[in-house]
């Protein structure tokens, strides 16, 4: 099964939000993906800094890192899911962020629609200004 929502453009973005829904029961998963990860490499000879390259993660295949999700793939297959691409993000930072918000906002360990255990909130204060 396709994600829904791919951008033509996914150069631009970090990652995304998504939503999982299983057609046979209606529950949903809401989580984050990265389109690209950080690869390092050894420095070029007589060079100090480690070379950094933008390479592209597994999302196209990615079903989540819920056990109870991923055991009702298996027991339904694939085709009774789908997969939602719900909010595009520009760094790694606002996925983190929109990740936790959008899971409050839909409160998903309250109900029981929901697949999510937890809501994982290790997301650092957004650099920002301060003004005198």
């Amino acid at each position: 099964m396709k994600w829904k929502n791919i951008p033509k453009d996914i150069e631009s973005y970090w990652g995304y939000i998504y939503e999982i829904t299983n057609l046979e029961t209606n529950r949903k998963y809401i989580g984050r993906k990265h389109f690209w990860r950080i690869e390092k490499k050894p420095p070029l000879k007589g060079k100090k800094n480690k070379r950094h390259f933008k390479k592209e993660t597994d999302w196209k295949e990615y079903w989540g890192s819920s056990e109870k999700l991923l055991e009702d793939i298996e027991k339904f297959g694939k085709r009774k899911f789908t997969r939602e691409i719900i909010y595009l993000c520009e760094t790694k930072w606002d996925c983190a962020y929109h990740e936790a918000r959008i899971q409050f906002e839909k409160e998903v360990l309250l109900k029981e629609e929901f697949y999510n255990g937890i809501i994982n909130l290790r997301i650092p204060a957004k650099k920002r200004k301060l003004y005198k």
